[in-house]
Formats: structure tokens, sequence, C-alpha cells
């Protein structure tokens, strides 16, 4: 059974411009499925509709069969808690005002019922507690005390996604992760998502607008253009000859 199914999902936003046009998505659970198209064509929308940032009318998003309805706070909350993001720009999730150790934490205090298998909340303190989750993605003890302005691109980038596997999530949402950062911290940053999915065995959605970086990370891949699946097939499909056009157009701009 799939964890995540999304079903004709529309968003409308006048008669004549729909951002998602009658979407359909399955994701099994410990897939890494990747959601590719260009600027406009949808992604971010459905990023953050299933994030339930973003109601919807049209259609119906199904996680670990429970249907998703944002307007009830309790099934939300319960929702958000399973589904964590990682979003384009680290800036904007973590608090200038705060040292990264209490950003890190912020999730679990949020949600204080919640004790992952990873951690061991009740014989460690709480900057115990983040280093070891700092430790996860690749950063040191040093940088505990320091404020996200202190910190380069891709070690913000690092302790969003720390933050975002404190609660140990079902599904792991990257919207554009890498698109900021230089090319060498974005191979970084991809391999460090590829090797927390193996260990882990998490759901990962990645959204980019880089096929590149969605061949690399993904086993399954889905083709976005102006809020239509165009496209969808696995990894060892990419070359195959009936690929839509769109896809081949990709691929050629990607210089594979």
């Amino acid at each position: 059974m799939s964890q995540l199914i999304v079903e004709k999902l529309t968003i409308s936003y006048s008669q004549s411009v729909k951002a998602l046009d009658n979407v359909s998505l399955a994701v099994n659970k410990g897939e890494c499925v990747g959601i590719v198209g260009e600027s406009g064509s949808g992604k971010s929308t459905l990023a953050k509709v299933l994030l339930g940032l973003q109601p919807y009318k049209e259609g119906d998003i199904t996680f670990n069969g429970n249907s998703i309805v944002p307007k009830k706070k309790a099934e939300l909350r319960e929702y958000r808690k399973q589904v964590q993001m990682v979003f384009q720009d680290a800036n904007s999730t973590l608090n200038p005002k705060l040292p990264i150790w209490k950003s890190v934490l912020e999730p679990l205090d949020n949600f204080q019922e919640v004790k992952p298998s990873i951690l061991n909340r009740e014989e460690t303190s709480r900057k115990e507690l983040a280093m070891s989750l700092l430790e996860m993605v690749g950063l040191d003890a040093h940088l505990l005390e320091r404020f996200p302005g202190e910190l380069s691109g891709g070690q913000k980038q690092r302790v969003s996604i720390a933050r975002a596997l404190s609660l140990e999530p079902g599904l792991l949402i990257c919207d554009e992760p890498t698109a900021s950062l230089d090319v060498t911290v974005q191979k970084q940053i991809l391999q460090l998502l590829k090797n927390l999915q193996e260990k882990t065995e998490m759901t990962i959605l990645f959204i980019s607008h880089d096929i590149r970086a969605v061949t690399f990370l993904c086993n399954k891949i889905m083709v976005l253009k102006d809020g239509i699946v165009v496209d969808r097939f696995p990894l060892e499909d990419l070359y195959h000859y009936n690929r839509h056009p769109y896809t081949k157009a990709l691929i050629k701009a990607a210089s594979f």
C-alpha cells in the first residue's frame, strides 16, 4: 500500500489559470521520488499543499491510509508531525536570534510526545541531543553555540535537514534544497540525503528543477509542466525512446 497518495489534485488561481491540474501521485514507504519541472510548473504549490500550508478543494490526499483535511487542526498537527520539510532557503527556517543547538531542537520542543528511535532523550541533555542530530548531518560540536549568520549556506542547509529529521518523519519533502548552493556544496547535500535515506529508509519526495539532482537521488521520477503531469517513470527508463518531449528537453539541457 502506498504511504502517500495524491488523487486528481487541482489548484486553480482563476478559471483560466491552474497551478496544478488533475495531479495524481503515489509514493511507497522507503521510496525516493523526484518531482522535476521548470519554474512555474507547479512544484512548489504541490509542496505547500502536501504540508498543509495551502488549502485545496479539488482532489484527495491520503497519508498512511488517512485522508488529510487541512481545516481540521488536530489531524493537521498529527500529519505535520509525520511530514517534515526542507526548504530551498535555510535562512527562512532558522531563527537568527537562536543558537544552532536551540534551532535544531525546535520541532522536538513543539512535539514533546515524540521519542524518535534515533535518539535517547532520557539519557542526554538538550545540548547532547542537538549534537547527536548535528552529527547525523556531518556537522561538528563547535557549531552548537553559533548563530545562523555565522554559518555557510551548506552548513545552514545541513542544520535544516537535522531539524527535519529530529521527529523521525515518515515523509521528508525537499523543495529545491540545493538550488541556492554552489555546485560543490550541492553534491555534498545530495550525497548526505542519499546516505540518510539508505540508513533510515525514510520516504523522500524530492522537488527540483534540476533533473541531474533528481536522477542522482531518486528511483522514481515525475515530470510536471504547467501544472500537468506529462511523464512518470522509474530511473532506469530515463533514456527510453517514449519519454515525453519535455523530459527529453530537460535531459538535453542538463547535458547528461
